[in-house]
């Protein structure tokens, strides 16, 4: 077995198209995108004769320390569906490739946020490893998902009955209607909501660099391979010229995925039209998948999350629970870090 970086995209891309779990954090592009912002990246192949398994590395500067991350990794072909002792001997090889990483980049700790179905024999992989939980999640740990398999009157009739009722509303309104752009400039008409919905929600936004990078990084990146569209599109819902929701999504391999999301508090079910007609961009470029992106777990009504997840799930489908985020210390500053972070999310009501 060997770890190798990869340095063709066509090789990547391929690789993660035969793989069912996946999302774009991964992604050839999602790397490109953490470059441009300053951060570097290693595209690691892990080798069994064939092409094994992938994870992209990506060095973060945070005030808090450095550490190497791997978002929503490793991808491992075949998993879970591989013996046990194949994934451990996979990922065993792959963390001692990180550790020669982390050191040589000085990064107090390795943080990897699997997207590995949440189960004992999981966790207990990282565990034997050296691993314990994050005391924060960098990215969901808990996800909904719809499937697009069914045409878009049965999609419909899935729903909640409030949200199907609202989307009917949306669609009778002249006044509201959705637009869409890949257009990089129009991230500042999104920007402006969201600024609004920090302000009412208190979490900490991203800038409008960052925005900007993101949606450009996808500009040119198809969401299937036969597909030449623009793979991001940033979606708006005006009410008589006022926009009162916004979303940027990505396309990328069959599947839709609502990464940034906005809104104001309104009596005009914008938000509801608006998922639906993203719903319908998904159907109509091939995607067999919607990924709402973060929800709460369900049991917890007081969760900051409550309300949009109530949103979210109201339009059908399913959720999906992951292996919490793992860290593994390489320095004794990696405990300044877990304590600054455990008292952030103890602040935020997490």
């Amino acid at each position: 077995m060997e770890i190798m970086e990869i340095n063709n995209k066509n090789e990547w891309e391929e690789f993660l198209l035969a793989v069912e779990e996946k999302t774009f954090l991964q992604s050839w592009n999602w790397g490109e995108f953490q470059k441009s912002l300053g951060e570097k990246v290693w595209r690691l192949g892990i080798y069994d004769n064939d092409l094994a398994g992938v994870a992209q590395a990506i060095k973060i500067r945070a005030r808090r320390g450095r550490f190497l991350l791997v978002p929503h990794g490793p991808v491992i072909s075949n998993f879970p569906a591989s013996p046990a002792g194949g994934q451990f001997s996979i990922f065993k090889q792959l963390v001692k490739k990180l550790k020669e990483i982390a050191k040589q980049e000085k990064c107090a700790f390795i943080r990897v946020a699997p997207i590995w179905e949440c189960s004992a024999e999981n966790e207990k992989l990282f565990k034997d490893l050296g691993f314990s939980p994050a005391p924060i999640h960098i990215h969901p740990q808990l996800t909904w998902e719809l499937g697009l398999e069914k045409n878009s009157d049965e999609i419909l009739s899935q729903m909640r009955k409030t949200t199907r009722y609202l989307i009917k509303q949306g669609l009778k309104d002249p006044d509201l209607k959705i637009e869409k752009s890949a257009n990089v400039n129009d991230i500042e008409v999104f920007n402006r909501l969201y600024q609004k919905t920090v302000s009412r929600q208190g979490f900490t936004p991203f800038s409008l660099d960052y925005l900007k990078k993101e949606l450009a990084a996808f500009a040119d990146c198809p969401s299937t391979p036969a597909q030449g569209a623009g793979a991001a599109s940033v979606f708006l819902a005006k009410y008589r010229e006022e926009c009162l929701a916004a979303a940027i999504i990505i396309f990328w391999q069959g599947i839709a995925f609502y990464h940034q999301g906005a809104s104001i508090n309104s009596k005009i079910p914008a938000a509801y039209l608006l998922q639906w007609e993203i719903i319908k961009e998904a159907k109509a470029r091939g995607c067999r998948l919607y990924n709402f992106w973060g929800i709460a777990p369900l049991s917890e009504p007081k969760h900051p999350w409550a309300g949009l997840s109530l949103f979210k799930t109201g339009f059908g489908g399913y959720g999906k629970a992951y292996v919490k985020t793992q860290d593994l210390p390489i320095s004794p500053r990696y405990w300044l870090t877990f304590i600054f972070e455990k008292l952030r999310n103890i602040k935020r009501g997490f």
